[in-house]
């Protein structure tokens, strides 16, 4: 099947239920790590002078010879803010590994100051990671074939150009680790900004949508869509009043246009911010890592 397009609602049990998403905006206390998931904190995976790093989240039992998929997390936080270990990102991390992938956790660049451009810096360093990954296979017992990235608000954003990107547009970063390739198996987009023409000014660009169209236009997702893309699953809540639904609604409809496999999942009353335990009533890990292990695994057998 070249396109799939799912939008599944889901209703919401008890008024306790609905108040409880409230709760779930604010920042969510950070999760303990289980005695099966190992930890690599603040590794180093960009270029020495950089201080961004990365978390790796691996199964502690891995087989002899065994081989896993990899997912790369890109956290949250409008291209300004987030980090690799907030709740959100060490629940998608503690998840994948207990499903039996290696998670890598990155911080990429952020804009910080006044003027300060970080685009496609941050795009850049997201690509990187994934380079990374290749890299390191042996050592982490990773398959390079089976690469996958997901991503919340602005991490959805570079997760679906990850996916979408290809070397002929021009936004490969010139190295590290230019000798592997950075593209990627399948996406996930949580709550992504995806066409930034539509959306708002964005400080990382240090220029509005009005002086700098072709800017704007070249770091939304919807600008690359094409029958052959790797498979998106994109996930939005109706309550999100960051990142409107209709921004995933118009990622879809493009990828559903140029003819590429999709799944699209609407969420009655949820906020931005959620993770995949964190949506009353509703437990998203079965579809999450459903859909991984359909593009991850499936594709080893």
């Amino acid at each position: 099947m070249n396109r799939t397009t799912f939008i599944l609602a889901f209703a919401v049990a008890s008024l306790d239920a609905q108040n409880s998403f409230a709760a779930n905006a604010k920042p969510l206390p950070v999760q303990p790590i289980p005695d099966t998931v190992r930890v690599e904190r603040d590794v180093t995976y960009l270029a020495k002078d950089r201080k961004e790093l990365a978390d790796i989240y691996t199964p502690k039992t891995i087989a002899p010879g065994a081989r896993l998929p990899a997912v790369v997390i890109i956290h949250g936080g409008g291209f300004n803010d987030g980090d690799k270990a907030k709740s959100r990102e060490v629940n998608y991390g503690v998840t994948v590994a207990l499903n039996g992938y290696v998670g890598m956790s990155i911080n990429y660049k952020l804009r910080k100051i006044s003027g300060q451009v970080t685009w496609p810096q941050n795009l850049h360093d997201c690509k990187t990671a994934v380079r990374w990954l290749r890299a390191n296979a042996e050592r982490l017992h990773i398959d390079p074939d089976r690469i996958g990235v997901m991503g919340s608000s602005a991490g959805g954003n570079l997760a679906a150009m990850l996916a979408l990107t290809r070397p002929s547009d021009g936004l490969e970063p010139s190295g590290p680790y230019g000798e592997f390739s950075s593209s990627v198996k399948c996406a996930v987009d949580f709550y992504g900004a995806v066409d930034l023409l539509n959306y708002h000014d964005v400080k990382m660009f240090a220029k509005t949508r009005a002086e700098a169209p072709e800017i704007y236009k070249k770091a939304s997702p919807i600008t690359y869509t094409y029958k052959d893309a790797p498979p998106i699953l994109i996930l939005h809540g109706t309550a999100d009043d960051t990142v409107n639904v209709s921004q995933s609604e118009t990622l879809a409809a493009a990828l559903k246009k140029a003819g590429a496999p999709h799944e699209l999942v609407i969420i009655p009353d949820a906020p931005h911010t959620f993770h995949l335990e964190s949506v009353p009533g509703r437990d998203l890990r079965p579809l999450v890592i459903g859909f991984l292990d359909k593009h991850l695994k499936a594709a080893a057998r």
